[in-house]
């Protein structure tokens, strides 16, 4: 039997059918830039803590780093070369060793409002069953319409649909990006507004991880970064740094670039909707790390510590 031959490189991801596609757009995109022949760019598959666990919503058994612990630790054995990860569901802070070394360009950064009985959140009846998994989401639709009811809903995007089909709630959020990406975007009853219902830090990116002493692959993974990208999502990555953001807090940010000028909104909730605060500001688009720090202080300051306590008092 003839042995297989060793992968130039391995891409380590989830199973998802959406993170799949991800990582195919990644090989893809690396063959055509350098030339490889795909078959030499082997996938693997790594299941994480995130998807072994469907019973409990993520706030409860550790936030972000649940959908890339186990991805990340192969990635420092060398097991794989470079992981794909979608970039909000990457921490803040990365396990020494590790660097993102590129974004690729962004998708839509909207939520889709997805429903068999109304067009939009506000043709649901009263009390209307809201399925979403996300804190964000969930206080945001609270805070549109306080007698809706949040029902836990785990999963990929294609379990959370069949839950919607099988009548487990009357409507639910997904990111536009993850649908437009599986060809699914006609799911969307309404693409919501991205400024009254601003999306979760670096929605929308896939970002690619790689060691930082793997000097090679990193110079192969770079030829994909798209700098405009990686302005924005550093801005709002440096935004959730700044409020210890994580699963555990409903938080919520949108970049705009124009020209040099970056502008970034931030929005930080209570978990019931029922407190907002909105900041915004504008700099330099180089500077996205520090004006995300910035608009966190200034987030922090109008909450007042009060309610910050009381949000760190709900994980």
């Amino acid at each position: 039997m003839q042995s297989q031959p060793t992968p130039l490189l391995t891409i380590g991801t989830r199973g998802s059918p959406l993170a799949l596609a991800q990582a195919h757009e990644v090989r893809d995109r690396l063959c055509a830039i350098h030339g490889f022949d795909p078959e030499t760019l082997a996938i693997k598959v790594i299941r994480t803590s995130g998807d072994a666990i469907q019973d409990k919503p993520l706030a409860e058994v550790g936030g972000k780093g649940l959908f890339t612990k186990e991805i990340e630790e192969q990635l420092l054995s060398g097991e794989i070369d470079l992981a794909v990860h979608s970039s909000k569901d990457m921490p803040t802070r990365l396990p020494d060793g590790l660097v993102l070394s590129a974004f690729l360009e962004r998708e839509d950064v909207r939520d889709a409002f997805i429903s068999l009985i109304a067009r939009s959140p506000d043709h649901l009846p009263e009390g209307a069953r809201i399925g979403t998994s996300s804190l964000r989401r969930a206080a945001q639709m609270k805070r549109f319409r306080g007698d809706f009811r949040i029902v836990p809903f785990r999963g990929n995007v294609q379990t959370r649909l069949k839950k919607l089909a099988d009548g487990q709630a009357d409507a639910t959020l997904l990111a536009l990006a993850g649908l437009n990406r599986l060809g699914e975007n006609n799911r969307a009853t309404l693409v919501l507004d991205e400024v009254r219902f601003p999306p979760a830090p670096a929605q929308g990116a896939i970002c690619i991880e790689t060691r930082t002493d793997d000097t090679a692959t990193g110079r192969l993974v770079a030829a994909l970064d798209h700098p405009q990208t990686r302005q924005k999502v550093e801005a709002e990555r440096g935004f959730l740094a700044s409020l210890d953001g994580s699963c555990r807090t409903p938080i919520a940010a949108l970049s705009r670039l124009d020209g040099g000028t970056l502008t970034l909104l931030g929005q930080l909730l209570s978990v019931d909707g029922q407190q907002a605060f909105e900041e915004e500001i504008s700099g330099d688009a180089d500077a996205g790390p520090e004006l995300g720090r910035r608009l966190g202080e200034k987030l922090k300051a109008a909450a007042g510590e009060d309610f910050l306590n009381t949000l760190n008092g709900a994980e």
